[in-house]
């Protein structure tokens, strides 16, 4: 049974659009019926040196991968479009993020879903929301249109 699941693009070296582009090609691949957020340009927080702002978009579709297979198919996409993984939130060419998968909840060495920051990016949980607002958080139980509006909440960060 096809499983939905959300990733989240970004890029901040080289040709940004270029990356975002070829990477809903590529996820075309292992994803159906994908459907893409607009892209925008976000400016680099927690980050450990100046870096470029980024481009960033999230999609969703739906997988017959299992979790771990779809992180390899990322991981393996990234590296052909040239990413080094250097440091901690360093600056990529082509980050893919596994945000959600399902309602499943995983917590192990290296796949950790749903992604344990997207409740506090908006640009993740802004376009999630506005894709699937009725999708729930398997941690939270709330719907992204609900994580939103609280985030959006004055006093909020």
């Amino acid at each position: 049974t096809p499983i939905r699941v959300a990733v989240a693009l970004g890029s901040n070296i080289g040709d940004r659009a270029a990356h975002l582009t070829w990477a809903v090609d590529a996820l075309a691949t292992c994803l159906s019926g994908i459907v893409c957020s607009p892209v925008a340009n976000t400016v680099p927080h927690d980050v450990p040196d100046e870096q470029p702002d980024y481009l960033n978009a999230v999609v969703i579709g739906t997988t017959a991968l299992d979790p771990h297979a779809l992180l390899d198919e990322l991981r393996r996409m990234e590296r052909l479009r040239g990413r080094v993984r250097v440091g901690v939130r360093g600056a990529r060419t082509l980050d893919l993020d596994l945000v959600l998968y399902g309602t499943l909840v995983i917590d192990e060495p290296g796949l950790v879903v749903p992604h344990p920051r997207f409740r506090e990016r908006d640009f993740v949980l802004g376009p999630l929301a506005a894709l699937a607002p009725r999708w729930r958080d398997p941690v939270s139980g709330q719907t992204l249109a609900a994580l939103w509006r609280n985030r959006r909440r004055p006093g909020n960060p």
